[in-house]
């Protein structure tokens, strides 16, 4: 039935500032971008290492995002990195802070979490690569 999670759509409240964010600061890929004059919408596409990931939304006057405490509905996103250390890093040269490095008690992985421009929640989750079997 279900093979993958084929996008996730986020509404922003500024598009301009979300755009650079994701494609500047996190360096997603920009598949394509359309203005939609009858909403007066923009719609963004975005790409994760060449695989569509993201749709980034603008509509005229959205409700703020209720974070704290967390509201029902979609908690954070989550992408995976294998070198926090290097992420962090280049997320602070971006002026961008994560929160302090955690360790996650089930699987003893590392991890932190930075906020978008509307605060929706990111999480970077350390995975190492696997030595090949021989």
């Amino acid at each position: 039935m279900l093979k993958s999670i084929h996008h996730i759509a986020i509404i922003c409240s500024d598009y301009e500032t979300s755009k650079a964010f994701y494609v500047d600061k996190l360096g997603l890929e920009i598949i394509s971008e359309t203005y939609r004059k009858d909403r007066n919408s923009h719609k963004l596409d975005l790409a994760l290492n060449g695989r569509y990931c993201l749709e980034l939304f603008s509509f005229p006057n959205p409700p703020e995002r209720i974070s704290y405490p967390e509201a029902t509905g979609l908690r954070h996103l989550a992408f995976t990195v294998t070198d926090l250390d290097q992420a962090i890093s280049q997320f602070l040269q971006n002026g961008i802070t994560p929160e302090p490095i955690r360790i996650d008690p089930e699987t003893g992985k590392r991890f932190t979490f930075l906020s978008d421009p509307d605060g929706l929640p990111l999480e970077l989750y350390e995975e190492t690569a696997l030595p090949l079997k021989k």
